[in-house]
């Protein structure tokens, strides 16, 4: 199991500072947080390359800008939009593979969407059959106020899809959607491959690890116990702390204390 911070923790700082920031601070794992169509240029791809490979990180997943935008681009009735949209998940699968990144994160569709559960599914796995030609694979995220934040629609994509039903959960986004976070751990362990971790505490749903009151013992160990060997990173916003050095000592903190969780 492999314990990292986003780059998204440092935004609006820019992507390639955020990077090296992490580099710096000694933190070798990562989700690269991808927040401008320039970013996806091969000159740009290739100084991010030079970071990683100067201090050593390892990128587990990418996340493209167009979460906003996926519900209209992707899981619409336009056609052409929609291939546009392949286009553009091709590039990040490039650009993942060239990252050594293994996942491609999706916030996917909104609950007003016209496309039915299957058709949405249909749409999922066209994507995923694109960027496989490049290795990468794209998770369904459990984000509020999107199809899949409800645990049903989740449910429906790993009846329609058995396996190939693939999630990254979010800890805060399940707090924000109104249920437990063991609801999805416990249910969907089978599927789950990627976690955005984050504390939580009556005032606040979205805060660093250690500085609310979620047991991340309990944690590991019951992902540990479901066989999970995957990447869990840490993705707060910028209202959940006052200095850098805050996400470095919580990370430092979780990773130092995982052996021990386990």
């Amino acid at each position: 199991m492999n314990i990292g911070v986003s780059t998204s923790c440092f935004y609006p700082l820019e992507t390639e500072i955020s990077l090296e920031n992490l580099g710096k601070a000694g933190i070798k794992h990562t989700e690269i947080f991808f927040n401008a169509m320039c970013e996806l240029k091969q000159s740009f791809i290739d100084m991010l390359l030079d970071i990683k490979e100067e201090y050593g990180i390892t990128v587990a997943s990418v996340h493209p800008t167009m979460s906003l935008a996926e519900s209209f681009m992707i899981f619409s009735n336009y056609d052409r939009r929609y291939r546009e949209a392949e286009d553009q998940f091709r590039r990040y699968s490039e650009i993942a593979a060239m990252l050594g990144a293994k996942y491609i994160i999706m916030h996917g569709g909104k609950p007003n969407g016209i496309l039915s559960d299957e058709e949405y599914c249909e749409r999922y796995m066209r994507l995923k059959e694109i960027t496989r030609e490049n290795g990468a694979d794209i998770l369904q995220e459990n984000v509020v106020r999107y199809r899949a934040g409800e645990i049903e629609f989740l449910r429906s994509m790993r009846d329609i899809l058995g396996d190939e039903a693939e999630f990254c959960i979010d800890l805060k986004q399940s707090i924000r959607c109104g249920y437990d976070p063991y609801d999805l751990i416990e249910e969907f362990s089978r599927n789950i491959k990627h976690y955005h971790i984050s504390d939580h505490s009556i005032s606040s749903d979205c805060l660093l690890p250690g500085n609310g009151g979620f047991d991340f013992g309990k944690f590991f160990k019951t992902i540990n116990k479901n066989g999970y060997t995957g990447s869990c990173i840490i993705e707060v916003y910028k209202d959940s702390y006052t200095s850098f050095d805050e996400i470095y000592n919580s990370f430092f903190n979780l990773k130092n204390n995982c052996c021990e969780f386990k």
